[in-house]
């Protein structure tokens, strides 16, 4: 697999959006976002680690 850039939550939040996501609330640092039945919690962070950024892709 290759190797994932550092981006941060604001941005993961955007690719999201574009893919069919609905922001759905924040609560602290955590946006989460839902597409259908499946959801998906994104930490809004300044760099997001490449291990949370695989989660979030998954």
């Amino acid at each position: 697999m290759a190797k994932l850039p550092l981006v941060s939550g604001e941005a993961a939040c955007r690719a999201l959006q574009r893919l069919g996501f609905v922001f759905l609330r924040q609560r602290g640092s955590h946006a989460i976002l839902r597409r259908g039945e499946r959801g998906c919690v994104v930490p809004m962070h300044r760099e997001i680690s490449p291990g949370t950024s695989r989660g979030v892709l998954k």
